[in-house]
Parts: C-alpha cells; structure tokens; sequence
C-alpha cells in the first residue's frame, strides 16, 4: 500500500481555499499511484473554529464540501477531518471526526475520543467525545483511526500539581484489541519550542508499545496566536522514524507500508530553540496577515533589541517592500539609538521616516502644568511619551492602510512594564511570549552570518529612554535572572517558595510574583502574541482580572 501524507496549511472558514488544496493533493496523489492520502484533523473547516461551530450555516459549509471532496476519491481513499453531527437526542452537537473517503462518496465517520480543554484547547465546549471503536479494512489492511489527543492519555507533566494521566479511557488500548495493522492519527498540534520533541517521543513509544506502525498527519500555518509547525512523521513497529515531513512549510509525502518493518530509520535533526522560535514567529506574522488580507506592517523603531528583532521578522515574512517604520526620538533618545535605528531599515532596504516628538512632548507638559503643579515629574510624563509615540504610529497605520506591529517582549509583559495605549498598542504581538534573554538570542540567530542588526544595539544595556540614563535594571533584576523566575512561575507553575528554595533571592521572587499578578488587566488588554512556548499570555493561561490571589 502507498500511503501520501499530506500537510496542508488550512484557513479557518475558508472552505474553497481548503477544499481545493485538498483536491489537488488527491489528484496527485492519484496520478502517483497512491492507495491513501491522509490529511490533517479539521481540515476542511481549520482548526481552531472556535465558536463557528456553534453556527449552523458553518457546519452545513462543512459537510457540503466534504461531500465536494469525497466526490475526488475515485481510484484512492482519503481520510480527512471535519465536524459531524451526533445524531443523539442527548449530548453535545457534534463530533470532531474523521471522514473516510472512498469511490466517491463517504465511506465511513470515526470520532475523536479525547477531547482537550487544557491550556489554548477547549473542545469539550463543542464535541461529543467518541464511545465507539472500529477498524477500516482497506486492501487487506485493517486500519486504526485516531484524532491527535487520542494518543495524549498520558504526556510528561512539568510541574508537581499536574497530572500525566488525564483521561480514564485509552482509545489505543481499546483499538489494540481489535488487532490492526497501522494506526492512522490525523493532527492540529500546535507549536511551541519542545512540542516536536515530546510529540516524537510519545508517537514513537505509542508504536513500539503496540508494535503498530503509525502515520501522524499534523497541519502548518498560523491562525492568529496559533501556530503549527507540521512536523508529520511515518513511524515503524519499533518506534523508529522512517519518514518526517518539514516543519513550518507545507509538504506532500509518500510512504510504502512495506517500508513500515524495514530497517529504513532516519536520524532527525532537530533545529535548536532560538531557530524554531524564529520560524514560528515568521509564520506567525506571514499567515496573520495573509489570511487577514493584510499586506503592509509598521511599528516603532527605537534602537532597542526588542524593535531590532520585530522588524527583522516583519522584513523576513511580509518582505521589505511591505515594512515601513517611524523613528520616534525624543530629549532622551541618544544619539547612538537613532543611528543604530537607521542603520538596521537601511540594512534591511526599509522605509523610514524619523518624526522627533520633544515638541509634542512639551506641548503635553505646558497642557498640563497647572493640573500637575507642585508634583515632581514621575511615571506619569513617561507614560505620556509612549502614548504619544503609539498615537503617531496608529495615525500612520490608519492613514495607510498598515498594521500596527507590538514589539513588546514577554518579560515586559509578565511584569506590567508597558503603557496601555503607548508602546502596548498594536494589532499583533510579534515577541509578547518571547523572554528578554530570548530576544537577545534571536538577535544573535539573526546576526549569524552578517551584522543585520547593529552590534551596539545587542550589547548595550536595555533602557526604555523615557528619562535621563535609565535602565531596565534601575527597577528590575537582571534579565537572565527575572526570565528563570517568571519561567518557573508562569511555565512550570510552581508555588513561590518553590522557587527561592532553587535558590533564587527571596526579595526578587515576590516582587516578581507580585508584579505578574497585579498586571493582568494590562494583558487581558493587548493584542493578540504569537505562541511559542507552553503557556503564553492569552489564550492559554486564564486569571481573573479581580483577583486578589
């Protein structure tokens, strides 16, 4: 048997656009002499659909074009993901299921059997979780359906109030029994940088457990915060990778099942953390404005790593033709940041224009100097500097047509240092689950075979520039020791004195805590950041507002 795997980048709602992505890899893969093409979970709808499936008139889109697609496999089968509907007088509405295809119409419908509502995912809102358990039988094969969590019963934990197993029912022990030859797991797994490893991991230890061999089809692209690396894989009796498909990049492979027991095993090469992140943040960009409809991009360029890193990335997916920035110098901005700013949009052949704001600054102050009589200048005048520089870059992406990038990083954001309506301003976090210390390397990444970013820029103390030398250490504690403590805090969850027993400082652990904390109505108010990690702001992690925990 000749089995294509298919990994497709999918747009939510954009049935047409899906359908015949679908049906050109069918055709394909039929003129290619393929017994079966497999596509990824949802794919006729996109994942994640969220509350469109609530809609009626969606789901109807849905099973129309299915029946559109079934209609292509006439010398071929094709598995491909689509909602049901669960026929039952009692439970949810619909299944998340997965559709077999074959001599033009619809052979056969399993459903996903564990359905996630941890971290970004929350699909027992929507589906009815599976009961049954049934095999396809296909020229002499017996073939077992699973739908991505269906192998996730149990998954390393990373903090000590976590479970690793978090279901009761094994849909492959229950599949086990029934004795089949190959295991079929249709995927929308979502990136962050150490997903792909403990997805090998437990894809491979699933198959030699069972000594079945396992086909796993996972999507690419990005739907807003989400992004999905692909990273398909064809995996032997022994758990050994015979196939994977690239990451971050649409892709179409066959495989033999003969080739399923041979001694054919590949050695993976996995790309280091700060390079995944690059190209998930590059995606993440590409498709958000791709599939918004959006073409241009603007943001703030200061002269500081974070700007630096999030032109870099808007240059690499939307091209240089297609970034325009503003210089925003104020009394504080010195010398070296404007040149440093300069030189890194000419390295990139961007526009740039540099639009001083001390006048405009002091037009604020004489405004409200009789309100502020007698108080010494604070936090106040610099906040105001910020809202006055995400006032002028909201003028030019409204007058042009171009979306506001957000350049904040994840330690700024963790810790509330950031203006709301200033510097928070932007229709797209591009580094807002990136920790400082993370920055600097990706700034790295980038400069590895010529200076693109200003040397100066990476070496120099990080400072906001709204007053007179100041530094982000002035009020915080040094980046490569705030990113350790948030990441144990945030990431693993760990209790506090959990992580001054690791030996971290008493006193910068609860003012870390503290800070986190007491900003969250600042985060519940940015713009959407791209995920990278285990446990982005957004989606993902869910605080109460009031809280006064």
């Amino acid at each position: 048997m000749k089995i294509a795997l298919a990994q497709l980048n999918y747009h939510v709602g954009n049935f047409e656009s899906n359908t015949n992505k679908i049906i050109d890899a069918i055709n394909k893969a039929q003129n290619d002499g393929c017994d079966l093409i497999v596509f990824s979970e949802l794919a006729v709808c996109g994942y994640p659909p969220l509350d469109l499936l609530e809609r009626e008139e969606f789901i109807e889109q849905c099973l129309f074009y299915v029946e559109k697609i079934a209609a292509a496999c006439n010398n071929i089968m094709a598995i491909v993901g689509c909602p049901s509907i669960n026929p039952e007088p009692k439970g949810k509405k619909l299944f998340n299921s997965a559709f077999v295809l074959a001599e033009g119409k619809i052979n056969s419908v399993h459903h996903k059997t564990l359905l996630p509502n941890y971290d970004v995912f929350d699909e027992y809102r929507y589906f009815q979780p599976n009961s049954e358990f049934n095999l396809v039988e296909y020229k002499g094969q017996k073939l077992a359906i699973t739908i991505c969590e269906d192998l996730w019963d149990e998954q390393p934990v990373f903090n000590s109030f976590a479970k690793s197993k978090l279901y009761k029912k094994s849909p492959m022990k229950e599949l086990k029994q029934l004795n089949p030859d190959m295991v079929i797991n249709i995927a929308a797994s979502p990136f962050s940088y150490n997903q792909g490893q403990i997805r090998q991991q437990i894809i491979s230890q699933k198959a030699a457990k069972n000594e079945i061999p396992f086909f796993y089809v996972n999507q690419i692209g990005a739907n807003t915060e989400l992004v999905f690396d692909g990273s398909s894989l064809a995996v032997n009796n022994r758990g050994e990778i015979i196939k994977q498909l690239h990451s971050f990049n649409e892709d179409i492979q066959y495989c033999e099942l003969d080739e399923m027991t041979s001694d054919k095993a590949i050695q993976t090469n996995p790309k280091e953390k700060i390079e995944l992140i690059h190209d998930a943040l590059v995606l993440g960009v590409k498709d958000y404005f791709n599939k918004m409809g959006f073409k241009k991009a603007t943001l703030g360029l200061s002269g500081g790593i974070d700007s630096a890193v999030t032109v870099v990335i808007a240059e690499r997916a939307l091209g240089a033709e297609n970034v325009r920035v503003l210089l925003l110098p104020s009394k504080y901005s010195s010398d070296h940041s404007i040149k440093d700013a300069e030189d890194l949009a000419n390295n990139l052949g961007i526009q740039y224009d540099i639009v001083p704001i001390k006048d405009i600054v002091e037009g604020f102050d004489n405004t409200l100097a009789p309100l502020f009589s007698g108080l010494n200048p604070d936090v106040t005048e610099e906040n105001i500097q910020a809202r006055i520089r995400g006032t002028l870059l909201m003028a030019l992406s409204n007058k042009f047509g171009h979306i506001l990038l957000n350049t904040s990083n994840k330690s700024e954001a963790a810790v509330g240092y950031g203006t709301l309506y200033g510097d928070m301003n932007g229709g797209l976090s591009v580094l807002g689950d990136v920790y400082k210390t993370d920055v600097f390397d990706l700034a790295r990444f980038i400069n590895k075979e010529r200076e693109i970013i200003p040397i100066n820029t990476i070496v120099k103390p990080p400072s906001a520039e709204l007053r007179p030398d100041q530094k982000d250490s002035d009020s915080l504690p040094d980046y490569d020791v705030l990113d350790q403590v948030l990441f144990n805090y945030i990431e693993k969850n760990e209790h506090p004195q959990k992580i001054i027993e690791q030996g971290f400082d008493k006193e910068v652990v609860l003012k870390a805590v503290r800070l986190v904390n007491i900003n969250e109505y600042k985060r519940f108010q940015t713009a959407p950041i791209i995920r990278v990690s285990s446990k982005a702001f957004g989606l993902g992690r869910r605080i109460p507002l009031v809280s006064k925990f």
